[in-house]
């Protein structure tokens, strides 16, 4: 026994011994691979498209156009904006990330202490150069979109002035944030369902309009519903994760950290709103919704 037990340590060592245990997983986890293919194809179909999709790549590009274009148009729009409209942003800015403390204190300076400097440097050119300036960031959640329902570049042509329409839209929705939050002042019992329904019929909207009418209503409906509850499901948790986070970086690294932490929880909501558009778009396609929505084949090898 003594004897068996030494070679059997001994082949432990030898190549020969790994190459075999190598090959043994494989085998394995392609067979686990197929099954999984036969039995779940919409997950095969899930990661394909994904990988497709890129969606760290996608999400990264998404985060990086809000931090460099849509967060200076906010400054704009605080700027010139009435004082009831400021105050609002300021609010539904605080319900956002639920902003206490130095972060909360920052972000009123920022709205009331340089109003008349950042007008003047601004400017009517300045300005419109900004709000121009934010349409990458439509332009980039289009590319998005069009990725997950694998519409080929130049397939959804769409005019520039729905770029304008998106982002206004959403400037609206953001100063109306704090009070759908609040429930309108009846608390997050009515407030939590009050903004997923928001959320999903914000992302349904904006899918059909980046996507030029390409793809019809309903067959956008599932990655809609999947995008609202995620939103609002980051947008909770930024309430018991921002604070302490902006607060931390605020104290250790001066105005230079909360930068970093706003663009990495940025690219966190960018990387679920391409999940959930991409597996809204494969849900649509390769299950047994396809027929009832109407959704287009998918492009199979694209």
């Amino acid at each position: 026994m003594a004897e068996k037990g030494a070679a059997d340590r001994r082949g432990v060592f030898r190549p020969s011994w790994w190459r075999a245990k190598a090959h043994n997983v494989t085998v394995t986890a392609r067979r686990l691979r197929s099954t999984a293919e036969t039995r779940f194809p919409v997950v095969s179909h899930l990661t394909n498209r994904m990988l497709s999709v890129n969606i760290l790549d996608a999400a990264t590009r998404l985060a990086a156009q809000c931090f460099l274009t849509a967060i200076p148009l906010l400054f704009v729009v605080g700027s010139f904006a009435p004082e009831g409209v400021k105050e609002q942003l300021v609010s539904s800015v605080r319900a956002v990330f639920g902003l206490t403390g130095a972060a909360d204190d920052e972000l009123k300076k920022l709205y009331t202490s340089h109003t008349e400097s950042l007008e003047q440097v601004t400017g009517v050119v300045g300005t419109l150069m900004v709000v121009l300036s934010a349409t990458a960031v439509s332009r980039a959640m289009q590319r998005l979109c069009m990725r997950a329902w694998e519409i080929p570049k130049g397939g959804a042509k769409v005019a520039p002035w729905r770029w304008l329409v998106w982002i206004a839209v959403w400037l609206v929705v953001l100063v109306v944030q704090g009070p759908l939050r609040d429930g309108f002042g009846a608390g997050l019992w009515l407030g939590i369902p009050v903004t997923v329904v928001c959320q999903t019929m914000l992302w349904w909207w904006s899918q059909h309009l980046l996507l030029g009418g390409r793809i019809g209503w309903l067959p956008l409906l599932p990655g809609a519903v999947l995008t609202g509850a995620a939103v609002t499901a980051l947008s909770i948790g930024a309430q018991f994760y921002m604070p302490v986070a902006l607060n931390r970086t605020l104290a250790e690294y001066g105005s230079l950290g909360p930068v970093f932490t706003l663009l990495s929880w940025l690219i966190v909501v960018c990387a679920a709103v391409a999940v959930a558009v991409t597996a809204g778009a494969v849900l649509a396609q390769e299950t047994g919704l396809a027929r009832r929505l109407g959704s287009p084949a998918a492009r199979r090898g694209v």
